[in-house]
């Protein structure tokens, strides 16, 4: 029997856009030489301390709003970050973002915020500026989802 890990993706995916990568995502993670690692999205505005404390490594997705997380992340966070600190240290994290223009600030909350939990950065967090998707894009994607849930598999 084998002991199962969870992938917990939490995402704020609004946009037919948003949607796109977050699909990318999750066709990376549901990669079939994965075995042994659920994969639970979540939206970010429905996860639960539960969801946090129960999984064994995170995907992020956001927008870059007004140079900053989308407030649906933010909100995920507020409702759970004094619940979940200091009970899931040093678990691997990556996030993914959108922006317009930037995703200086979006970055750059999310990362503190994670060091704040002592989330371990795992992969290279993916940042698309514009509109479409590249292919390019659409592949770090499905990198980034596939390389957080084989890290899991150990």
């Amino acid at each position: 029997m084998t002991n199962r890990r969870t992938l917990l993706v939490v995402h704020h995916t609004p946009t037919p856009l948003l949607r796109e990568m977050h699909e990318a995502t999750l066709q990376g993670a549901h990669d079939d030489a994965i075995d042994g690692v659920d994969v639970r999205a979540v939206s970010a505005l429905e996860v639960t301390i539960d969801d946090f404390l129960h999984a064994d490594g995170y995907l992020l997705g956001t927008p870059a709003n007004f140079g900053y997380m989308s407030g649906a992340l933010k909100h995920a966070f507020d409702s759970t970050y004094d619940d979940i600190r200091g009970k899931i240290d040093a678990r691997p994290f990556s996030f993914w973002i959108h922006g317009r223009s930037d995703t200086t600030g979006a970055r750059r909350a999310v990362e503190s915020i994670t060091t704040g939990l002592a989330w371990k950065l795992a992969a290279e967090p993916v940042e698309v500026i514009g509109k479409p998707l590249t292919d390019g894009d659409q592949a770090l994607l499905v990198e980034l989802g596939g390389t957080l849930a084989a890290l899991l598999m150990g």
